[in-house]
């Protein structure tokens, strides 16, 4: 019934489940295109009023020296002293918010001044403006003030071209002239603004492309000013009361604007936060790209409005959907009522009653005649099973006989197959080890062969690898120890135990050695504190097998980075000294509820690489001696396998 009921729903659903969501999600995403249309173009149009106010600036600085250059008050002074006439460009400056403005008499007109083209183009009678920069020399020339405001340090800036510079001491200047032809007085008039640190012309621009943030028409905008790529004027925010000054655009924004001399219009990462963003290049007199103007709002709210509505219209279409399902289950109660009477029905006749019946139903449509047909055939079943029962219960009396007979011969015949395929087993098994340890001594000895070889040429040469060379010894006879284990596995009555009283510590740094291009792979910390500990008794290869095991679980849980830390310190059991080593690491941990399992046979995270068996031998091993090994979380993170072993003098008095 349930399937039917699902399947009518599904079929009525369906054009409602499945073609709107995709012409909302097409609609959506036309959209959110729009949107993105809308944005770019508001910043668009911001960019054009910021670069509108700076071409303004500049030209009335321009029509000042111009209209000076030609007043009769100028006249005048040219006719005084130069003290005279040094007072009142003074005042003319400071009337005209300039922060320069200086005379150059016809006759001191040079080469070194001539190489402005603003200046140039004044001393052939016209009056022009431009952006320039200065270096600190000319800076300095024109005022102290001057190269010391211009002085910028650089701050580091996420996703910045790398650069060496450590200080930005240029400066860049709205650079005018304008030509003076005074009776005898020939020359030019010079004067200009320094836009380094002029926070009343970057907050300008921020009002007039910006309303108050905190009104609800508002946008939270910046404006910046770059030389070349680093902010020299800017409202941006690296803290609450800190400009962004000296910080430096992203790359491939200084790319496109002043490399490929593009406009951006697009979203952009500011300091720190996402804009919506314009950056337009300024190009100074001489036709270089040298720097940029930048106005951009806020990307955030504009998210959370598209998110918004997003959620908005997922919620509207939910609420559809679940208001269009009880109603059509309710439209479809007709339907459904005779096949859940017919369900309930087959329900009791599987449960043993094959009595019960659907009787009459209301409905006089096709499955109305399915429910008197399926009471008839019920009448059917009913009478024949009640005959089958009577011949099984005469069959099952001869069945039983045969059943006790069978029975007895079936479970003799069981027994003794599993004997036989134990056995086969272990014959197999022993037979393999026992070729496998074969095979595996004949390379070994090669290799111990041509160690002692390497010995004996090298002579008194061989003292730098003799670490070396003796941890291949040590090795050779871990596997020789190993393929003694498989032998004493194949024949366990030919071979006794090896272990003997050890220091832990020269095994730890020994595992450290042979694990060493593992963990150099990987930028991974390795931190040790190893204290003195009593000596323990095991066998030194069991031992390192566990540790090895141990430290290459805990770099592979680290994933290529982390901090492996090794601890060694006696510590008491129970009243019973004894060493304690710990591997801790600072990977994602062991879930709580695998804590218990990790020491498991065949239990492993490593899928398709691991064989699970590890850290199930490493506890074998460990508690053969009467060790513990447990496993744990870190509270910082990371997981942490301790060993204890009992102190060697502690193991031999439990053995007696």
């Amino acid at each position: 019934m349930r399937s039917v009921r699902l399947r009518l729903l599904i079929l009525a659903l369906l054009p409602l489940s499945v073609l709107i969501p995709l012409l909302l999600v097409l609609a959506m995403a036309r959209w959110n295109a729009d949107y993105d249309d809308v944005l770019i173009a508001k910043v668009e149009s911001d960019l054009k009023i910021a670069e509108q106010y700076l071409a303004r600036l500049e030209a009335e600085t321009g029509n000042h020296l111009q209209n000076l250059a030609e007043s009769a008050s100028l006249h005048q002074e040219l006719e005084a002293s130069p003290q005279e006439l040094r007072r009142f460009l003074a005042q003319r400056q400071s009337n005209l918010k300039l922060d320069f403005l200086y005379f150059l008499p016809q006759e001191q007109l040079s080469d070194e001044t001539l190489k402005w083209p603003v200046i140039s183009a004044a001393a052939v009678g016209l009056t022009e403006h431009a952006i320039d920069i200065f270096d600190p020399q000319e800076l300095d020339a024109l005022s102290r003030h001057l190269a010391e405001r211009a002085r910028l340090p650089l701050l580091a800036t996420q996703a910045a071209s790398p650069s060496a510079r450590q200080i930005e001491d240029r400066g860049m200047v709205i650079h005018a002239a304008a030509p003076v032809q005074q009776g005898n007085h020939q020359g030019v008039l010079v004067g200009g603004i320094l836009l380094n640190r002029n926070l009343d012309f970057i907050d300008t621009i921020n009002a007039l492309v910006y309303q108050d943030p905190n009104t609800s028409q508002g946008r939270q905008g910046t404006a910046t000013l770059f030389l070349e790529d680093t902010r020299i004027s800017t409202n941006v925010r690296l803290f609450e009361d800190v400009r962004a000054l000296g910080t430096r655009v992203s790359a491939e924004v200084r790319n496109a604007v002043l490399g490929n001399g593009q406009t951006w219009l697009d979203r952009a990462f500011v300091v720190n936060d996402w804009y919506i963003s314009g950056y337009e290049p300024l190009i100074d007199s001489f036709g270089t790209r040298v720097g940029m103007l930048y106005v951009g709002f806020l990307e955030a709210p504009y998210s959370a409005a598209k998110r918004a509505a997003y959620w908005s219209i997922l919620g509207v279409f939910i609420v559809v959907m679940a208001l269009s399902a009880p109603v059509f289950l309710w439209l479809a109660k007709g339907i459904f009522s005779p096949l859940e009477r017919m369900t309930k029905t087959m329900r009791r006749v599987e449960q043993g009653n094959l009595s019960a019946r659907i009787g009459l139903v209301s409905n006089r449509d096709e499955i109305g005649q399915v429910a008197q047909h399926l009471d008839m055939l019920l009448d059917q079943i009913q009478e024949r099973d009640r005959r089958l029962r009577s011949w099984a219960d005469e069959l099952n009396a001869r069945v039983d006989k045969r059943t006790e007979q069978l029975s007895d011969a079936n479970a003799k015949l069981e027994e003794t197959y599993k004997q036989l395929v134990m056995s086969e087993k272990l014959a197999s098994i022993g037979e393999i080890t026992a070729g496998v340890a074969h095979e595996i001594n004949n390379p070994v000895a090669v290799i111990q062969g041509n160690v002692d070889v390497i010995r004996m040429v090298l002579a008194e040469q061989a003292g730098p690898i003799q670490t070396e060379l003796d941890l291949v010894d040590n090795q050779v006879m871990r596997i020789s120890a190993i393929v003694g284990k498989l032998l004493q596995f194949a024949r366990p009555s030919e071979f006794g135990n090896f272990a003997e009283s050890l220091d832990i510590l020269p095994v730890v740094e020994d595992c450290l050695v042979l694990v060493a291009h593992k963990i150099s792979t990987q930028e991974i910390t390795v931190v040790k504190a190893l204290g003195r500990a009593p000596e323990v008794r095991i066998d030194p290869g069991e031992l390192q097998q566990v540790v090895i095991n141990l430290i290459i679980n805990a770099a592979q849980a680290m994933e290529g980075q982390g901090t492996l830390t090794l601890t060694l310190e006696e510590v008491q059991r129970n009243g019973i000294s004894g060493a304690m080593l710990t591997v801790a690491d600072t990977g994602p941990g062991i879930p709580a509820d695998k804590l218990r399992t990790v020491f498991d046979p065949f239990y492993t995270t490593k899928l398709g690489s691991g064989t699970g068996l590890g850290l199930s031998i490493s506890q074998t091993l460990i508690q053969k001696v009467g060790g513990i090994i447990q496993a744990d979380n870190r509270e910082t993170g990371g997981a942490v396998f301790s060993i204890w072993l009992p102190a060697a003098a502690a193991a031999e008095v439990a053995a007696q």
